[in-house]
């Protein structure tokens, strides 16, 4: 086997999700990055870390040699190795293993918690699991066609805030506790999100009559993004649906970052 037609292989068994190898190596993979989190959680509790810590550490070098290991992989098969290296799973794929590394070189008592916070980082293993789920790339397609439309919005919204904010400061005052323009754009951020914590109320009956219509508009402020990010997710699942259709077979449902097909083998040309 030549060594481009092992690389096509290995490339097929990492990144595409749909061939039966594929698939394996995904949901073996998927229990590892499980595993790697419930270590994280395992590990900030006293009682469990003081009676199994040793058993903990090792646990915690034996999956992180197999991210090292899924990592190199991914870099020697990798069409564009610079792209993947600085993509954002690239550097997730890099804060999964380099923690534990870290630990070695940051011994002593000084280092102690220093080795803490960065186990602590190996909770990023958890964003890897948007790599092996296809929704959560069409959600991030839709996030990003809406993002413009959203941003509009929350200028918008932060605008209205202010407004109230400052209308409460002014009808309430300092004696019912609205000391300031800033406390007054809190209390609206409370009141709008429907959170409603009730340390700051108003007293005043044009106070409670503004209260009342924020109170309604915190609801109708809801159904705008969802409805402008809904809309963006129909299409992008559309999309999503005919764009990564083989050209030589016309098979379809691969992903995105899929360099071949999973029927027939034909290389995707970028």
């Amino acid at each position: 086997m030549t060594k481009k037609n092992w690389e096509r292989k290995l490339g097929n068994i990492i990144f595409e999700s749909n061939t039966k190898t594929g698939k394996v190596f995904d949901v073996v993979l998927l229990m590892v990055i499980m595993m790697s989190v419930t270590l994280v959680v395992l590990e900030s509790i006293p009682e469990i870390n003081e009676k199994y810590g040793f058993g903990l550490r090792i646990a915690e070098w034996a999956i992180t040699l197999i991210f090292t290991t899924e990592y190199i992989l991914r870099i020697i098969v990798a069409r564009n190795r610079s792209k993947y290296l600085f993509s954002f799973y690239g550097v997730i794929d890099l804060l999964a293993v380099i923690p534990t590394y870290l630990s070695v070189f940051l011994g002593g008592i000084q280092g102690l918690m220093v080795i803490r916070a960065l186990r602590l980082l190996r909770v990023f293993t958890i964003l890897k699991l948007t790599r092996y789920t296809r929704e959560s790339k069409i959600i991030m397609v839709a996030l990003m066609r809406s993002r413009y439309k959203i941003s509009v919005f929350l200028f918008a919204l932060l605008m209205i805030i202010t407004i109230i904010g400052t209308l409460m400061y002014l009808i309430e005052g300092e004696k019912h506790g609205f000391t300031s323009i800033p406390v007054g754009i809190y209390w609206a951020i409370v009141t709008l999100t429907t959170v409603g914590y009730g340390d700051i109320t108003p007293i005043t009956d044009i106070g409670k009559f503004i209260s009342a219509i924020v109170m309604i508009l915190g609801y109708a402020i809801i159904v705008v993004p969802t409805g402008i990010f809904s809309a963006q997710i129909i299409q992008a699942a559309r999309k999503h649906q005919d764009a990564y259709t083989c050209p030589e077979c016309h098979e379809a449902g691969h992903d995105p970052d899929a360099g071949y097909c999973y029927k027939c083998g034909a290389e995707f040309i970028s």
